[in-house]
Formats: structure tokens, sequence, C-alpha cells
């Protein structure tokens, strides 16, 4: 019988709190899997998964959950000699291969031969039945595991790495300013990979910013929800708000006070929902309003925690992560978001914080952040059920 399993990696090194770890894994498989039938079996040590849908489809959803290090489909049979021995024969016969090596992990310790001595007469049983095949303990072209456990045991070969990490949830959740670009999705990604669930916030300047941009966004969110089966954008309209900047502030200021509104309100769609913290992707010194100083102005109108995943890596790295988690063609589209338009020739990137200060007095943004805010737009996109014309 063909079952899956799925090792854990890093919630191994969990301990009191293990189980809810495991749980939260189990619950966000479960999701992943909705659509096909399987039997999932949680244990402290290993998941396994039933099914008789197509494997390969089920093992590449898995491939995508954190929490999973690594991913086998293996041949279950029950544990005792004669069975392990019929069957890692039969599956070594079905495979084309000039060296090998067995090597045996022996869970139950009351399996009556040790892992040495077993694996030593497998590959004498297994050399004797195949013609024109070798041992190669160092550098095998065939290398088959065998796990003994109590009830069963499991003989496999190929070993599929998935996305490690904690397990999407296990941490609380977090608010992701998206923008369109490269950086924020990935920041999404490895705050996931940390075990954050996500809540997303874009804000869009209608007619300066286009639907096709706020499309983009929402392509962007059901690329991450190859990690987590759902995630909810808010959308908030930012016009009125960065006019109100562009009319009233000095130019070289027009990013620094737009950035410390943005923040205002994401403290405060914050306050609705049940996120810990702020996400974003802002990296040191790419850009004007990332310099530190920038960072410490912007950063001087919220208390809450502000995480920034790519704040130490170069554009090239982030660039490498975003195509590999599938977000960087959509990223690269070219529509403009609400931070590329009114861009001033020269943004100042030592601001000061009293001058930010004297100059958002000269409108009352409270009252527009508070129109801003109520009036978001909040979708929920779920995993392959929305298509986006972009």
């Amino acid at each position: 019988m063909k079952i899956i399993l799925i090792k854990y990696g890093e919630l191994t090194t969990k301990k009191d709190n293990r189980k809810v770890f495991i749980n939260i894994l189990y619950n966000n498989i479960k999701k992943a899997l909705n659509n096909y039938k399987v039997k999932i079996i949680k244990t402290r040590d290993r998941m396994y998964i039933e099914t008789e849908e197509n494997i390969e489809e089920v093992v590449d959803i898995l491939k995508n959950i954190f929490g999973i290090h690594s991913i086998v489909v293996a041949t279950k049979v029950n544990t005792n000699i004669d069975e392990i021995e019929q069957n890692a024969l039969k599956i070594a016969k079905e495979i084309n291969f000039s060296t090998f090596k067995v090597e045996i992990t022996r869970a139950d310790k009351s399996f009556p031969i040790h892992s040495m001595d077993f694996s030593r007469k497998l590959g004498a049983l297994i050399l004797k039945n195949i013609p024109n095949i070798k041992v190669d303990v160092h550098n095998p072209e065939y290398l088959m595991h065998i796990e003994i456990r109590k009830d069963y045991s499991y003989i496999y070969h190929q070993e599929v790495k998935a996305s490690g990490g904690y397990p999407v949830g296990v941490a609380g959740k977090g608010l992701l300013m998206l923008s369109g670009g490269i950086d924020s999705p990935v920041a999404g990604y490895l705050a996931m990979k940390r075990g954050i669930k996500l809540e997303c916030i874009y804000f869009e300047s209608p007619p300066h910013t286009s639907i096709m941009a706020k499309n983009k966004v929402k392509k962007l969110v059901e690329e991450l929800t190859k990690y987590d089966s759902s995630i909810t954008l808010n959308v908030v309209k930012f016009t009125e708000i960065q006019e109100a900047i562009y009319k009233n502030i000095d130019p070289t200021y027009m990013i620094t006070i737009m950035r410390r509104m943005m923040y205002r309100i994401s403290t405060k769609v914050m306050e609705n929902t049940s996120c810990l913290c702020l996400i974003n992707g802002e990296s040191v010194g790419q850009v004007a309003s990332q310099t530190l100083t920038s960072m410490s102005v912007i950063n001087n109108v919220t208390n809450v925690p502000v995480i920034r995943p790519v704040a130490c890596l170069d554009k090239l790295e982030i660039i490498d992560i975003s195509r590999k988690i599938g977000t960087y063609e959509t990223s690269i589209l070219p529509y403009e978001d609400c931070c590329t338009i009114f861009l001033p020739k020269h943004p100042v990137i030592n601001p000061n914080l009293n001058k930010a200060i004297a100059y958002e007095k000269s409108f009352d943004y409270e009252s527009l952040i508070d129109k801003a805010v109520k009036e978001r737009e909040i979708i929920e996109i779920k995993r392959n059920n929305q298509k986006f014309d972009i």
C-alpha cells in the first residue's frame, strides 16, 4: 500500500507545546487537501496521509505547506521480517540501478534485528536476486530507506524537500503592507514561514492608479495562497490623503508623510482585526524612505511591532526568492501603484521628525484616515478560486 509520509523538521525542536504545533499543521493540511479524499493520521514523530487520489498532485500541494520538512511516498507493510524482505526485494526489482545501499531506522527497538545487521541482510538478499549490481555505501545510485515502527514499516527511496518553517497561524496573525512591487510579497512569504498568518492591506489612488494595478495585487495575494488557503485583503482608497499631501507638503517630505499616513491607517486596521504586528518589504537603504533615519521617523507614528523580513537582503536575493515563490512575473507588470505617483525628484533621505510633525499640521489628516479605514474594501481571496485580469 502506498502512503505519503510527512517529516516535521523544525517542529521536532519543540517540547511541551509540540502538540499545539502538530495540531495546527494537521488543520492546515486538512484545509489544503479539502478537495481530495484523504485520511490523515498524526503522531508525535510523523504524519501519514492515505489517499486513492493522484499522489503527485497531493505531494505538490504539501510541498508548499509550512511546517513540513520533507515528504516521501512510501510502501507501507506490516512490521515483520518476511514481509519487509519480500516488499523490499519487489521494490528494488522495479528500479533500474547499478549501485545501491540499504539504510534502516529502527524506531521500534523491540524489533529483533539491529539496524546494521538487518541492512546487511537485506543488501545480501537484493544482491543475490538482481544481477549486475553492487553495494556502494558512500555514493549509491539507489538508496533504499526503511523505517521500522511498532505496527507498520515504511519503504521508500525518494525524499521531496518541502517548505520547512513553522505551520501558518502558530505565531498569530500579522498585517502585510502589500504593494505591487517585488519586495512585499517576499516579505509576506518569509513571515508565513515563521508561522504568521497574513492579512494584507493595499493602498490605491483612483483615478491615478488603475484597476489593473489593483488586480495585480489581488493576483499577488492569490499566489501567496499557495502557502495558506485563504488570505484577507484590505483595499484602502488613498486618493484624498495623497492629494492633500501633494497640495500641502514640501515635495522633499511627501514620501515620508505618505508612509507615516500608511502606517497610521494600517495600525487602525489592526484594531479591527486580531493582527499582532505590521509586516512590510522595506530593505535597508534601497530607496529614500528606507534609510535608517527615514524608517525611524516613519515608524514613530505607531507603537505596534513592525517586522521587516527582507530588511538585510539585497535586491538580487529578494528577486531570487520572488522567482522561487512565483510572484516575480506578476510583480514586474508595469502598473503604477500609489507609491510611484506624485514621486518627487529629490525625496529627503534623512528626514527630521519635528519637521515631519510640523508639515502634517497643515491639513486635517485624522478625519481623512478615519474615512479611509471605514470605507475600505475587504476581499477574501482563496486558493485557486479566483483569476484576475491583469
